[in-house]
């Protein structure tokens, strides 16, 4: 009998140490993956970082040792990968210029604006294309073989061309090629990157590719000079010189091709200089911190009357009861909201069909607000309820039944005996709560966008928080800024944990009432 438990024993270890070692494989597979996209980038953070997880996966569960480290090396991963990661990147994009206009190198610029600024010449060679590539597997770089319309070939490279002799054209797949090398088919070169730039240097000229199996004889109007480190407009003779992140011309004029480049604190100083900016933030910050504070206490002492009805032992029906007010928590908060924007309609919605007003509720600022914090109490409330009916439970009926009998009133029993008592357990939960409102970007997101704007003023809504400002700075308007966006995000970052600082040291005061 014991042998038999011993064999079953070790035949379910020898299970779960083929799943661990499965897993391992599993994860340095998704490893190997993610470096093989990480090295051609030359992304080399990336790949340490990359091979370190792996590496230390293998050693904290290959290993019978390192017991502790087996328990929290998946969420301290996940952690850095989700928390710590994102964080130090929204930081470091808040000291850059990155946005619309910002988003590639200098070097990327240069060969965008060049690319741009080709203009074929009228009586220029036009040729047959075909790229190749080595057979030998050892050299990435790809090649252009070119046809002339009088049957003469070429070889085309970044350095220039050079002659081909048309003996040693042969046929491969019913395309041109020479020998050591093989045509690229239609998904290689539209898979390509390095393609998307190509071009061959010609005495006078370039030869840029035209579609998959054309090539063009051109030139180009804008030209980089790596002398002066400024871009010449070939067609007037205006220079552009490289100055923060643009290129900016002798005539004033800024090419749309910017580069991401570090600015330092420009983008926080722009935060508190800038008119616009600086007096939207103070709006927005008054209304964001009324919204949260107004939002909290609306739905505890809505989801506090609740509890302290359905907490009675003399009501019948309380499980019926109890389900029915937690609906609105059970529904996906994005589905209610969409479903109280169309009751906020002013023609079709019901709230103005059954009170027969005719009120633009989503329209105006103080109705639109209204709107908010009342679509933002159904969804909050049963919350709250649940909270404060766990802790009411928790709450010794000897206590009030002393109080009952030294002749105090309900209400005085209330006030000093259960709100006391209950501020204690729900306390953090409260400044918790106040932090999550003073972020609820998808109710107003959802429900109305931000808005109302007030004139032709679209950056700043009357029902805006601080998230949905720093969202419309991002990828609203008619330019992203992600720099001054991230900026903003590190403001809203302090403000909070700030407020949730002063917020948790108060609630220390209601541990002194037990």
């Amino acid at each position: 009998m014991k042998r038999q438990v011993s064999y079953k024993m070790s035949k379910s270890a020898f299970g779960w140490e083929l799943i661990k070692w499965l897993l391992l494989l599993l994860t340095a597979f998704l490893g190997a993956m993610v470096l093989s996209s990480l090295i051609p980038q030359r992304a080399w953070l990336g790949v340490v970082i990359v091979s370190a997880v792996v590496l230390f996966a293998f050693l904290v569960y290959g290993s019978k040792h390192f017991v502790p480290a087996k328990y929290f090396y998946a969420g301290l991963v996940l952690l850095l990968a989700f928390q710590v990661w994102p964080t130090i990147y929204t930081v470091s994009i808040a000291f850059t210029n990155y946005g619309d206009g910002h988003l590639l190198s200098k070097e990327e610029s240069i060969d965008l604006i060049e690319k741009d600024s080709f203009q074929e010449i009228p009586d220029g060679s036009r040729y047959d294309l075909t790229y190749l590539r080595a057979k030998d597997g050892l050299s990435s770089k790809i090649v252009a073989l070119l046809k002339d319309q009088d049957g003469n070939y070429v070889l085309g490279s970044s350095e220039g061309l050079s002659s081909v002799d048309s003996a040693d054209v042969v046929q491969e797949d019913g395309r041109d090629t020479i020998a050591g090398y093989s045509p690229l088919n239609a998904k290689q070169i539209s898979g390509n990157d390095a393609l998307k730039t190509f071009s061959i240097p010609k005495e006078n000229s370039v030869i840029r590719p035209l579609g998959l199996n054309s090539a063009v004889e051109g030139v180009l109007s804008m030209r980089y000079d790596s002398r002066t480190d400024t871009i010449v407009d070939q067609s007037n003779g205006v220079t552009y010189s490289a100055r923060e992140g643009n290129w900016v011309g002798s005539n004033g004029e800024i090419l749309p091709q910017g580069w991401r480049e570090y600015v330092g604190w420009n983008n926080f100083y722009q935060v508190i200089s800038d008119p616009v900016i600086r007096s939207g933030f103070i709006s927005i910050f008054i209304w964001n911190c009324a919204f949260a504070l107004l939002s909290v206490l609306s739905t505890f002492i809505l989801g506090l009357i609740c509890a302290l009805i359905f907490n009675s032992r003399h009501l019948h029906g309380k499980g019926v009861g109890r389900a029915i007010l937690i609906l609105p928590y059970a529904i996906p908060g994005f589905v209610s909201a969409l479903v109280w924007k169309s009751m906020f309609n002013q023609e079709f919605g019901l709230i103005n069909t059954l009170t027969g007003l005719s009120i633009d509720w989503l329209g105006g600022s103080l109705s639109a607000k209204g709107a908010v914090l009342l679509t933002n109490l159904w969804l909050g409330f049963p919350y709250m309820f649940l909270v404060c009916l766990g802790a009411l439970q928790s709450i010794p009926n000897e206590l009030n039944e002393a109080a009952t009998i030294d002749g105090a009133s309900l209400t005085k029993r209330t006030v000093s005996i259960t709100l006391p008592l209950l501020l204690t357990a729900v306390g953090p939960l409260l400044v918790a709560s106040f932090a999550f409102n003073f972020n609820n970007f998808g109710l107003i997101y959802l429900l109305t966008g931000g808005g109302p704007f007030t004139g032709n003023n679209i950056t700043v809504g009357d029902t805006d928080l601080l998230i949905t400002y720093a969202f419309r700075l991002a990828f609203g308007g008619t330019g992203d800024n992600y720099g001054l966006a991230s900026a903003v995000s590190i403001f809203i970052f302090v403000l909070v944990a700030a407020m949730g600082a002063i917020g948790f040291g108060r609630s220390k005061a209601w541990e002194d009432m037990r």
